[in-house]
């Protein structure tokens, strides 16, 4: 055959490859799952779990990259640059595909327009926790406090996910506590400890073994609901501060141009995986409540979430650190 008709015909052929049989062939070899922080912390734990029952349902392996780095910015370019096939996912955060939109002004990707959303996995509630020595026992008095000691109350945070927090917190409550940054929560919990910050905005997982021996309050959770992992606990909006909410949240996604079908089909095995009780357990004992929805429930939910943490960073005047 003619060499010119041979490639036009193997370029029919490949025009005429049903959907079906691209998702259906999905995935032929390894899939990795890039997460933009180091090793140990929540995101790392939740895509953990979840490769696990990929690489189970999928009988293909499905390993977790770690590239961390800026702020999560570091993996989350990899993920932007990679080939749209459905091989290279990243576990991405509200920091990293809300908040550094704004924080971040030269951000080397589009958390919108790089991306192709493919569902959440879990929501992280944090809880306000003080020192003992900070005279406050609900999300009312701390408000009173701040505002009549106005630039003495300060808060710790370990990125910006807790940093905007508390910069909605301080926006919200029209008070004036100071931000105090740190690299990481093995050095911003020491600090909350010792009585070196007042308070900080942490993970409920993190913060519980402390308000349970008494070496830190907790005062409310950052959640629009009470969280399973302390439904003692009232959320900030029903204690003292109505419409607050501030979650962290994680969720997978693949790079702009990924065809459909393959989206569709990691979206159907995620949501599955996220169901099953031995699944839930895990989430539920690292604080997080597992969570799923559709592609484009998520594709508008990290849309709505770069207006509103734009418009936190605006009025808080937050800068990255």
């Amino acid at each position: 055959m003619n060499p010119v008709l041979l490639t036009r015909t193997l370029v029919v052929f490949a025009c005429l490859a049903s959907p079906a049989a691209i998702a259906q062939d999905y995935p032929s070899k390894t899939i990795r799952i890039i997460v933009p922080f180091t090793p140990g912390g929540a995101t790392d734990v939740v895509a953990r779990i979840i490769a696990q029952k990929l690489s189970e349902q999928f009988a293909r392996q499905v390993v977790v990259d770690n590239r961390g780095g800026a702020g999560g910015i570091v993996g989350v370019e990899v993920v932007a640059k990679a080939a749209p096939d459905g091989y290279t996912l990243v576990m991405g955060t509200s920091g990293t595909h809300a908040i550094n939109a704004s924080l971040y002004p030269k951000l080397s990707y589009d958390p919108v327009k790089d991306f192709a959303p493919v569902t959440r996995t879990a929501l992280l509630p944090s809880m306000i926790v003080v020192h003992p020595s900070i005279p406050a026992r609900s999300v009312r008095e701390l408000i009173a406090l701040a505002k009549k000691n106005p630039g003495q109350l300060t808060y710790a945070s370990s990125g910006s996910a807790q940093y905007l927090t508390g910069a909605l917190f301080n926006t919200m409550a029209q008070i004036e506590m100071v931000h105090v940054p740190y690299k990481g929560g093995s050095q911003s919990m020491p600090a909350q400890l010792s009585g070196e910050v007042s308070l900080s905005f942490t993970t409920v997982v993190s913060a519980l073994p402390h308000v349970a021996s008494g070496r830190l309050r907790g005062l409310a959770v950052t959640s629009a609901r009470r969280t399973p992992s302390a439904p003692q606990f009232p959320t900030v909006a029903e204690s003292g501060l109505p419409g607050y909410e501030a979650v962290s949240w994680y969720g997978v996604l693949a790079p702009a141009g990924t065809p459909r079908e393959v989206v569709t089909r990691l979206n159907g095995e995620i949501v599955r995986a996220l169901k099953l009780p031995d699944v839930q357990q895990l989430m539920l004992v690292q604080g997080a409540e597992p969570i799923s929805e559709s592609p484009e429930q998520f594709a508008a939910l990290i849309k709505a979430d770069v207006a509103k943490w734009g418009d936190v960073v605006r009025k808080s005047g937050a800068k990255a650190d």
